[in-house]
């Protein structure tokens, strides 16, 4: 079987359907699993809500599908399950030389690439498996009106998803102002049932991307102390607010229909002609993996441009489904390599792809660019913010410092040269050997609360923090 992970993402329409696809892999949901290898074909029935189970068929070599579901995403969470269990399981499939007849009859049916439909349908009757198999010998080109109607379709279906993500947002809207008329401390105890609930309608009304956002804010506020949980929420019901105005002021922005409703493919940014490319020498300062409340797993890979005469990053994002276990990265921190990345379309540009790998970088210091943010380490967080006020992490290089405990608060960075100068406090633990140790140069993520750190620069060389 040709499957991987990477088709099965590329081919999903969203996250959520990946989401939902990774819960159906259990055995107990498939009562008939059947493969043809020599044809490249897997097929099965998944029990549904209904007293029939569906039936499944998917094609290895080209990627089509069929499902008897009513579901409205192509392909459905019921093939995306299929090929799921293809890729990780495939000893699950039974092997069989004899097709049934209902996949006989969809592959029959299937319309070739550059086949008219009426000649596949014609040709569907008393057609084999072996001759459906066969490439047909020639394609006449489409005719002008059935381009026309396709193009007409995609229109629709587009003002369709605009009008839903429209009503998305005035339904968050009122959501965010009933959390606020009934007060911060309510909506603290209880944001898990509630961010569950507004998030599962955002989903029904195809704002996808910010319905997983909405879904993990309880989790950033439980990482909390209680005392910043509410100045935490207000911030992050704030950038939703923001977010949600800047898409009514421009819905057809790349950046914010990437952050509401759906992102672009791979194959999208590679093509577009407006996405800026980098070729240059990269360092990983680190990773950031976080597993999502809708089974996902979130694996951010941090790079500094070594190149640049300011502090450029980049950041490789990847999904997968937590049941799929614990990924072995294609980067480690510190690593070194150069190459050319797109970015992304964004207001400040982050999210980036890797175009090509041209071979690895020699070792050695971070540029000197960290001292011109010894005036203000945050410099760069308030132009990031000024951009783009509806997103949270910002990768910040710090001029020297160090790193001093305090018992009841944690950890803080604190400026060299000056003891009552700025002072940030760090997320999480930190290593009790960084204590004390001059830093020559820290990159780190700030959100506007505290400090993520990614990597150091001291005189006993570099210091992986993430």
């Amino acid at each position: 079987m040709q499957l991987d992970l990477k088709t099965i993402e590329a081919l999903a329409p969203d996250q959520a359907s990946l989401s939902a696809a990774s819960k159906l892999t259990k055995r107990s949901n498939w009562p008939r699993l059947e493969t043809n290898e020599q044809l490249g074909l897997i097929w099965g029935e998944c029990q549904g809500s209904g007293s029939n189970p569906y039936r499944v068929a998917f094609d290895t070599g080209d990627h089509g599908y069929k499902c008897t579901c009513p579901s409205r995403k192509f392909p459905c969470k019921h093939i995306l399950g299929l090929m799921w269990i293809g890729a990780t399981a495939p000893a699950s499939f039974d092997r069989v030389e004899q097709t049934p007849d209902w996949v006989n009859d969809w592959l029959g049916r299937r319309r070739r690439p550059g086949q008219p439909a009426t000649q596949a349908a014609a040709n569907s009757e008393g057609k084999s498996i072996d001759e459906a198999s066969r490439p047909e010998q020639s394609a006449p080109v489409e005719d002008a009106v059935a381009a026309e109607r396709r193009e007409a379709a995609q229109r629709k279906r587009a003002e369709d998803t605009r009008s839903a993500v429209a009503a998305a947002l005035d339904e968050l809207d009122k959501w965010i102002a009933d959390q606020l008329r009934l007060g911060l401390a309510g909506f603290v105890d209880a944001c898990s049932e509630r961010c569950r609930r507004i998030a599962a309608r955002l989903v029904d009304l195809k704002a996808t991307a910010l319905a997983g956002r909405v879904d993990e804010l309880p989790a950033r506020l439980m990482a909390l102390r209680g005392e910043e949980k509410p100045d935490a929420a207000i911030r992050e019901l704030g950038k939703l607010v923001m977010l949600a105005k800047a898409w009514r002021a421009t819905p057809d922005d790349p950046e914010l229909k990437r952050l509401v409703s759906t992102s672009e493919t791979r194959e999208q940014v590679l093509a577009n002609p407006d996405a800026v490319q980098v070729e240059s020498d990269w360092e990983v300062l680190g990773e950031k993996i976080e597993t999502r409340r809708d089974g996902l797993v979130s694996h951010a890979t941090w790079l500094l441009d070594l190149k640049s005469p300011a502090p450029r990053f980049a950041v490789l994002l990847d999904f997968f489904p937590a049941s799929a276990g614990r990924r072995s990265g294609a980067f480690a921190p510190g690593d070194r390599f150069k190459a050319k990345l797109v970015f992304y379309p964004s207001r400040n540009p982050l999210r980036a792809l890797v175009v090509e790998r041209l071979g690895d970088s020699a070792p050695g210091a971070w540029p000197a660019f960290g001292s011109d943010a010894a005036g203000d380490p945050l410099a760069a967080y308030a132009a990031f913010q000024d951009g783009a006020p509806w997103l949270s992490d910002c990768p910040v290089i710090l001029p020297a410092g160090a790193i001093a405990l305090d018992e009841k608060e944690g950890a803080w960075w604190q400026a060299a040269g000056d003891p009552h100068g700025i002072a940030l406090p760090v997320a999480g633990s930190v290593n009790q050997t960084l204590l004390g140790l001059e830093l020559a140069a820290t990159a780190a993520l700030w959100n506007g609360a505290r400090l993520e750190l990614l990597a150091s620069q001291s005189n006993m060389g570099r210091l992986d923090l993430s």
